[in-house]
């Protein structure tokens, strides 16, 4: 067979079913060769919508996707959606075409050098020169991208290669348990619980994974010590059960802040500080800090566990919960706790029955979504003020079903990435929330959307400019600089694409609002012009805010 042809075979092996991306000429051979075969290709209308929906496919299934593009500019607008995902360690398969291997070496029409482009946001890249690697190279890519931590690969077909005959065949894909940690390293930890009075978990993206998740709670249950999670931690523990401590953050002086301080050990779960730096929760360096992740700590002066127990998370819970059943659960003093979450539950309710009008506030807006949604639902949050208020008052019941980019933190991923969720889990309800700034970075999705005729609901926060550098600006320099801009029609809009649209400027509209955008079959948009008034308020209740630009 040619080697694209080849390399569809080896995809199909591995158990990709959808490929989102634009095609290009030099990568024709490929599109010929998915013709006819499992792999489903998603067409969109900008590469980097199409990383997005190939991000939040990884994120939401553990499982890489393929998001394609020809060389040179395809290439290029691919490369905010691959940082992305591979910051927040999504699985990712990217697919790029290139020139024939003939002209690669001179100045020549688009031809740049992709590998090296993207080896700064991917854990591999690589160039196929000779047909009959394809089988190894498509086995370690899809490897290395589901390991932890997973994220992006990138595999490069020349148009030259791509015509050439091959004779090798797939390869049977093997699967690994992850590394165990030792008996020795169980027992210390047992012994770090056992010797605390006020131990708190921190809960972070590598928690959510199902199995670590599911033990993490049985911990909980046994012990009653109380869980926070990062902003991409949310779900690792139910929000409603009396340890979920929420989220943690938005600043440094946020309600949650206080069991961290109030706590002799801190056993950091999964933890990742590319979305929240420990000099935000561990300032003085003094926190006894126990490490669990399936690789090593990062070197961080604020971050120096006295123990690291390198291995599947959700073993280690394992083994550290059998001890707890073995000698029986310790004595500990959590009273402080309970306050944490009360004062957070109290806030989170503040203005659920507003009756504003003109305009929404966020808290309002997010305790309505959250009546709307179900358990297993999908909420995704693109980058701007928005992020910051779903981060802290958007709670789950289960991982997974709030998906927050924050450690790339780039914007534009919601309206892809609700395409993307709908494709992969198509029996959940999926709900979009964007600025206006964010939404627009990829309106150009409202098309893919329609054609795919996917159930999912995009809520669009309307303030007309970059809510969240004024915010930042705001508490820096007590002003902000020139940061408005000009906004469609959004009813309009949405009419063009074919989308159900509606406007809502009464808070006691916005949940049948919501509920009327679920039921309806197909795509839907509200938008709502927000009270962004609220960002400072929110500042000066709980002092600084670490926002996340």
């Amino acid at each position: 067979m040619k080697a694209s042809d080849l390399l569809v075979k080896c995809l199909e092996k591995e158990g990709i079913t959808h490929i989102f991306g634009v095609p290009g000429e030099e990568n024709a051979d490929f599109m010929m060769s998915l013709e006819g075969s499992s792999i489903e290709f998603v067409l969109t209308r900008h590469e980097q919508g199409a990383a997005f929906m190939a991000e939040v496919y990884g994120r939401l299934t553990g499982q890489p996707a393929g998001c394609l593009a020809t060389l040179g500019p395809g290439a290029t607008n691919l490369l905010t959606g691959v940082a992305d995902s591979n910051m927040d360690r999504a699985p990712m398969i990217v697919l790029t075409g290139q020139g024939a291997t003939g002209r690669q070496h001179k100045e020549s029409h688009q031809i740049m050098d992709v590998v090296k482009m993207f080896e700064p946001v991917t854990k591999w890249a690589h160039q196929i020169m000779n047909p009959n690697s394809i089988p190894e190279i498509v086995r370690k890519s899809v490897r290395i991208a589901r390991s932890e931590k997973p994220g992006a690969v990138l595999i490069e077909l020349p148009e030259d290669v791509a015509k050439q005959e091959a004779t090798t065949e797939p390869l049977e894909v093997v699967r690994y348990r992850r590394p165990s940690i030792d008996d020795k390293s169980a027992d210390r930890l047992y012994e770090a619980l056992v010797a605390a009075k006020r131990p708190v978990i921190l809960a972070g993206n590598g928690a959510i994974r199902r199995r670590a998740s599911k033990q993490l709670r049985e911990f909980c249950e046994i012990t009653g010590v109380g869980c926070i999670s990062t902003f991409m931690g949310k779900g690792a523990v139910d929000m409603d059960a009396p340890y979920s401590l929420f989220t943690i953050g938005l600043g440094s002086r946020d309600f949650v802040a206080d069991a961290i301080d109030g706590a002799d050990l801190v056993i950091a779960l999964g933890y990742d500080m590319v979305e929240y730096h420990p000099r935000l929760w561990n300032p003085k360096h003094d926190k006894k800090v126990v490490h669990v992740d399936f690789i090593p700590a990062e070197i961080d002066r604020f971050y120096s566990p006295v123990l690291e127990c390198v291995g599947d998370v959700a073993h280690t819970l394992w083994a550290l919960n059998e001890r707890i059943r073995a000698n029986g659960a310790p004595d500990f003093d959590l009273g402080y706790q309970a306050d944490v979450r009360k004062k957070m539950e109290t806030d989170f309710a503040a203005h659920k029955d507003d009756e504003t009008e003109g305009s929404i506030r966020p808290q309002k807006a997010l305790w309505d979504l959250r009546q709307v949604m179900g358990p297993n639902d999908i909420v995704l949050s693109g980058v701007g003020a928005h992020k910051m208020w779903i981060s802290r008052y958007y709670q789950c019941n289960e991982p997974n079903t709030c998906i927050v980019p924050n450690g790339f933190c780039s914007m534009g991923l919601p309206l892809p990435g609700v395409v993307g969720a709908a494709v992969c889990m198509p029996d959940r309800k999926v709900f979009g929330v964007a600025g206006d700034g964010d939404f627009m970075m990829n309106v150009q999705e409202l098309e893919t959307a329609r054609r795919l005729n996917v159930d999912v609901n995009m809520m669009v926060w309307v303030d007309g400019g970059y809510g969240l550098i004024a915010w930042k600006q705001e508490n820096e320099f007590k002003k902000h600089t020139d940061l408005a801009f000009g906004n469609p029609d959004w009813l309009k809009l949405a009419e063009a694409f074919g989308w159900h649209g509606q406007y809502v400027d009464k808070s006691a509209n916005l949940r049948g609002a919501m509920e009327e955008a679920v039921a309806h079959k197909g795509p839907s948009l509200i938008a709502v012009p927000i009270d962004y008034s609220e960002n400072l308020k929110l500042t000066e209740r709980l002092g600084e805010i670490e926002v996340h630009i």
